[in-house]
């Protein structure tokens, strides 16, 4: 069988183009705001493509880099001084943060109006309620990847494995919503799950979001299944000009071939998150100024 790859940089140079297209028309620039706390290296990596998809598509952006030794209450003001600047719709608190911090105390005092990551519970509850406001960026770039390959969710069973907020519980929320998108029969497993590879291998597509390096392969995903790999990890590889490669959390060698349909890492889903970012960012701006977007 040969398998689809499900490559997310087309889909996310749409969604640039008709961002930039939109904003070209609009009264003025949606502004996103991230903030940066100490010198995680792959933050800083990430804060960069942030950057530079908002130059692509016409954003104002700002990046507030602060020291690891910042005390809470320095991040708490500036929070607020960027709640109130109508030049921002969008803040985004680059995580991990230093420990010393408060995360929940953080990401809480953010305007759920301009919580465009999605994470404070005031938009993680509508989408529970299944009236959500700004969907996590991996969770709705999964769906949107998925429909742009033309992947069926409506009645099928969904294995989502892991339980983080950023992917495993909204994306279990969200691909459980009566909507043309999703629609679908979800089991959302963790580290707790007896018996994973029984549950895995009876789902049409599993979602693999744990965080462990090729954890996932023939033994727990059926032949014919879609795979959605979430994970980036770096482990050795002496053969490489830098003696190290990305890899998933499911076994992509071992399955190539075999399921339907997979997403590659690098180059799958992590081109969405950007993207959805900024569509959310401008959905922000949009709220904020009262218009249809």
């Amino acid at each position: 069988m040969e398998t689809l790859l499900l490559k997310g940089k087309a889909v996310r140079d749409q969604v640039f183009s008709e961002l930039k297209e939109k904003v070209a028309k609009a009264p003025r620039k949606p502004g996103l705001a991230v903030i940066l706390v100490g010198d995680d290296a792959a933050s800083s990596v990430y804060v960069s493509h942030k950057e530079k998809g908002c130059e692509e598509v016409g954003f104002h952006h700002e990046t507030h880099r602060l020291d690891a030794s910042t005390d809470e209450n320095t991040l708490l003001e500036l929070i607020g001084r960027l709640n109130r600047d109508r030049a921002i719709d969008g803040i985004l608190i680059q995580l991990p943060l230093p420990k010393g911090l408060d995360q929940d105390r953080i990401l809480l005092s953010v305007d759920p109006a301009k919580d465009v990551d999605g994470f404070h519970p005031e938009n993680l509850g509508r989408l529970v309620s299944g009236s959500p406001r700004f969907v996590p960026c991996t969770p709705k770039g999964i769906l949107r990847l998925l429909a742009h390959y033309d992947v069926p969710l409506a009645g099928k069973n969904v294995a989502v494995v892991g339980r983080s907020v950023i992917v495993g519980r909204p994306l279990t929320m969200l691909l459980s919503l009566k909507r043309s998108d999703a629609n679908a029969t979800v089991t959302l497993c963790h580290s707790g799950t007896k018996n994973l590879g029984e549950i895995t291998s009876r789902a049409d597509v599993v979602v693999a979001a744990i965080g462990v390096p090729k954890a996932l392969g023939p033994d727990e995903i059926a032949e014919g299944c879609i795979v959605v790999d979430v994970g980036i990890n770096r482990i050795d590889a002496p053969e490489r000009p830098k003696g190290t490669r990305l890899v998933g959390d499911v076994d992509f060698d071992a399955l190539n071939g075999r399921v339907a349909a997979m997403t590659p890492v690098p180059g799958g889903v992590g081109p969405m998150t950007i993207a959805m970012l900024l569509e959310n960012t401008w959905e922000a701006m949009c709220l904020a100024e009262g218009l249809d977007g």
